[in-house]
């Protein structure tokens, strides 16, 4: 099961996991991070879209803990999933992606 996380709450799930690096993966594409992208607060932001994942698996490290964020939700959903099956164990979906963090938790942040 892949937890579900609201943007407001993505901090508290992160420090939860006590694990040595929190992460927040964005899948989406290089033209939606140039529209809208979070700061990271608390957290490493990497980026790496969706379809790159597979070939990237390496450059995350199994030990972190890992919150993916996409558009609305879908994206991240699939890839915390996969994550999940490849055998990381402290993964989340941000619920409602970054169009939900513009709305919960930081305004300044361009809805597309």
């Amino acid at each position: 099961m892949i937890d579900q996380v609201r943007p407001n709450q993505v901090n508290e799930w992160l420090a939860a996991q006590a694990a040595p690096r929190a992460l927040v993966l964005d899948v989406r594409e290089p033209w939606e991070l140039q529209t809208a992208s979070v700061k990271p607060d608390g957290f490493e932001l990497v980026a790496m879209p969706m379809a790159s994942i597979p070939a990237r698996l390496a450059e995350l490290p199994a030990d972190a803990a890992i919150a993916c964020l996409c558009h609305h939700g879908g994206r991240s959903q699939q890839v915390a999933m996969f994550l999940a099956r490849q055998g990381f164990g402290r993964v989340a979906n941000i619920t409602g992606g970054i169009e939900a963090w513009a709305r919960e938790r930081d305004p300044a942040v361009p809805r597309y």
